[in-house]
């Protein structure tokens, strides 16, 4: 078996064109369905849904199944979360809002072991239930991937410290939440919002980690305007706008049959 999650790692740090896709529901067919594509990694969305710690276990199986790295985005900063998310075998993390050194800091000493941090050690599915605990242990600093959220004019302004820190694999911007910052919300070709975009890029070039973004409407021409504004990974929507769009798209017609 290949060592995926050492390879999406090192995708990450020499900022090689990715593709992912998130989740937002529990039920693990879908995730099986995503993971039968070529993507490079699989997140999950915990912040914005009802996927619990032991449905996101289940998830990860699924994807390890498959060999395809998971990294969930838990609802909050805090420990509570990480660990047991760690514990179950996440390849990694998603940190929505980090918007300064000292959260960044805390952030990377719960996630990783000593010397670098202070993640305690136990037993769980992550070290296959003690049968590859020593090996887990050895590697997990080396191995797992950090990726860090931008989505606030705080979090801009640190940027070139929040991408110094050499633990952090790549930054993530959240367009919707940096616009309402900014004071522009929802409006994503408004010129503050692509200037404050460029600048996290930037950070992130100069500093050799990835960056990337989530698309809404997936197509050609998005995906590839996104790579040529110098983002290196993708995330191609998720089940939930899949079927939303969907929903409008058969509403539309159903509307269109109703009124006849």
């Amino acid at each position: 078996m290949t060592n995926f999650r050492k390879n999406f790692k090192n995708k990450l740090k020499n900022r090689s064109q990715l593709f992912g896709a998130w989740v937002s529901f529990s039920e693990t067919s879908i995730t099986e369905i995503f993971s039968h594509i070529d993507i490079d990694f699989l997140a999950i969305d915990m912040e914005h849904s009802t996927i619990s710690i032991s449905e996101a276990q289940r998830i990860i199986a699924a994807c390890h199944a498959r060999q395809v790295p998971c990294l969930p985005r838990p609802v909050s900063h805090s420990n509570d979360y990480f660990k047991p998310l760690l514990e179950s075998g996440s390849d990694g993390l998603f940190i929505s809002t980090v918007n300064n050194d000292e959260q960044a800091k805390k952030i990377l000493n719960n996630v990783k072991y000593p010397p670098l941090g202070s993640r305690s050690y136990g037993i769980n599915m992550a070290q296959a239930y003690g049968l590859n605990s020593d090996k887990y242990f050895m590697n997990w600093n080396d191995e797992s991937s950090i990726i860090f959220q931008i989505e606030s004019i705080e979090a801009v302004e640190n940027i070139n410290s929040l991408t110094s820190f050499d633990q952090v694999d790549g930054i993530m911007i959240g367009p919707y939440d940096l616009s309402g910052s900014l004071g522009i919300p929802g409006q994503l070709d408004h010129p503050d919002l692509l200037k404050a975009c460029d600048k996290v890029i930037a950070a992130c070039v100069k500093n050799n980690i990835s960056c990337g973004t989530q698309i809404s409407t997936v197509n050609y021409d998005f995906i590839n305007s996104s790579f040529n504004r110098g983002f290196n990974f993708v995330i191609l929507g998720s089940d939930l706008f899949i079927l939303s769009n969907w929903a409008k798209e058969m509403n539309n017609l159903i509307s269109k049959f109703k009124s006849e």
